[in-house]
């Protein structure tokens, strides 16, 4: 059986992170089965952008409770310079004015989630990964191709990745998604992920990961399974 399984390795930089996981198993990721929804999901997204432009428009992100963390989190394990955190880059586009793109209805709603929540979330297809998923520390020598690009990119020694049989899934944590796992119109199955650096981050990080199983249920249909993930409970099935 399949597992995401977050490796010891990891453990001994961040023993007290949290993650939230979800496996959503057979739902419609396609824009024509919501073409009348109202407000459409790129309305709702685009509401989202706004409220969190207007939640950080006077804060200095490198210092607010939502990013320095991830901050101090990205020096431990080494990551290079300017690889910052998803949530990081999301805030900084919405606080500077920047469109944010209507990706497919899936990545929407965990951007919506992750707006309003002020924390990282991401998927990956389950149908493209291959055996484990793991979230560890790279040798360095893993294929990893980011989205948008054809060329490999491999990870630096030591920097914290998801990865699979086939390579890595995601670099520096939650700062670039691979190409091979993307979310598109065509996922049926999918791995979603909430992350939090400790355990102040617990009770935000579930109540999110509640919304958006909540969010894909009504709304693409299928069915979701979640968990919280800490040191003593480091596995969660994917089948």
């Amino acid at each position: 059986m399949r597992r995401l399984v977050i490796e010891e390795a990891f453990w001994n930089l961040f023993p007290s992170c949290v993650i939230a996981v979800a496996v959503a198993r057979n739902f419609d990721n396609r824009w024509l089965s919501r073409k009348d929804e109202v407000p459409s999901l790129p309305e709702r997204l685009q509401a989202a952008a706004a409220r969190a432009e207007e939640r950080f428009r006077d804060v200095e992100l490198a210092g607010h409770a939502a990013v320095a963390p991830w901050r101090e989190a990205y020096k431990r394990f080494g990551a290079p310079k300017g690889n910052r955190s998803s949530i990081e880059a999301l805030l900084r586009r919405v606080k500077n004015g920047k469109p944010l793109p209507s990706i497919n209805p899936l990545v929407d709603l965990y951007n919506i989630v992750s707006l309003d929540f002020a924390l990282p979330c991401g998927g990956e297809d389950l149908d493209v990964s291959s055996g484990d998923v793991r979230l560890t520390l790279a040798r360095g020598d893993e294929l990893f191709v980011p989205l948008g690009s054809e060329t490999n990119e491999p990870p630096l020694p030591g920097e914290v990745v998801y990865a699979d049989d086939g390579g890595i899934l995601c670099r520096c944590w939650n700062w670039r998604e691979a190409e091979r796992t993307k979310l598109t119109e065509t996922t049926r199955n999918a791995l979603l992920c909430i992350e939090g650096v400790d355990d102040s981050f617990a009770v935000s990080v579930a109540k999110a990961m509640e919304e958006l199983a909540e969010q894909v249920r009504c709304r693409l249909g299928g069915e979701v399974r979640t968990a919280l993930l800490r040191r003593e409970a480091p596995f969660f099935d994917l089948e």
